[in-house]
């Protein structure tokens, strides 16, 4: 599953299960093992029949699906819902996953907020995959109305303002990510290829320069920096950038992008490129 995000090139992270908070809000669940249905007898059996579940949906996405609504036939209730929206999200049916888990937030109204805002960012983070960012935004909005300083759901949130082009809506979901969490190097990275989108360069470099501090085998972070160091039209330091990606991260996207680059500069003149991989377009 591969998405281009808005400050580079990269594969996003696995969609985040929630695992213990769903599964705290089951009702009625039976098991899924071995292809046959059983009876658990408490919460512990619960959380490991929808482990096996979504581990299921991750290896075989098909036979977990089929699998899950037999399930939900006998009583799965909200685990068996929430795999199969995780099986569907394999399968790259995003807009089908999303719209899976927006009704299982829907139907968890009586559940606590933090498990209702857990689906409403798995609902986003599917919307996201699909396409539709003004679609993941509002499941996002809604997941923050119940958990607001949830910094994982404020990086998404940040990704879909940027894909509708806010990328000061972005700096400031990211600049609350980093009062909360002030050494999380991906976020200053992201906030930097925010400023870099808002061609504030100084400031861009700057947050990009405390996230490789804090993070220095990010190859993301070093993508992002040649990006700045380019347009500031340091191309020395964006090529070594580049090259330092490629031997962190050799089979990554963000390697690709870098390559794509190291190409593109001319070894002749030392001129940059007009634009990028990984700059905003």
């Amino acid at each position: 599953m591969n998405r281009q995000r808005f400050w580079l090139l990269l594969t996003p992270a696995p969609l985040r299960v929630g695992v213990a908070a769903l599964c705290l809000a089951l009702m009625s669940v039976t098991a899924l093992a071995a292809g046959e249905l059983s009876q658990p007898q408490d919460d512990e059996d619960r959380q490991a029949i929808h482990d096996r579940c979504v581990a299921l949906a991750r290896d075989k996405p098909q036979e977990a699906l089929e699998k899950a609504k037999v399930w939900r036939g006998e009583g799965g209730g909200f685990a068996a819902d929430h795999c199969i929206a995780m099986a569907l999200f394999e399968m790259k049916d995003y807009r089908g996953a999303a719209e899976r888990f927006e009704t299982l937030a829907a139907d968890m109204m009586a559940e606590p907020s933090k498990q209702r805002a857990n689906a409403l960012d798995q609902a986003g983070q599917a919307w996201l995959d699909a396409n539709d960012a003004a679609r993941a935004k509002l499941n996002f909005d809604a997941a923050l109305a119940l958990d607001a300083d949830d910094t994982d759901l404020l990086i998404d949130r940040a990704e879909a303002l940027a894909a509708l082009h806010d990328y000061r809506g972005a700096v400031a979901d990211l600049t609350h990510v980093l009062k909360i969490e002030p050494k999380r190097a991906e976020a200053y990275i992201y906030r930097g290829a925010a400023y870099r989108a808002l061609d504030h360069m100084d400031l861009a470099l700057q947050d990009i320069e405390r996230g490789v501090r804090l993070d220095p085998n990010n190859p993301n972070g070093f993508l992002e920096r040649g990006n700045v160091k380019l347009i500031k039209g340091d191309v020395a330091g964006a090529r070594a950038d580049w090259q330092r990606v490629i031997k962190l991260a050799p089979n990554s996207p963000a390697a690709a992008a870098a390559k794509t680059n190291l190409g593109n500069l001319s070894a002749d003149s030392g001129k940059p490129p007009p634009r990028a991989e990984g700059q905003h377009q």
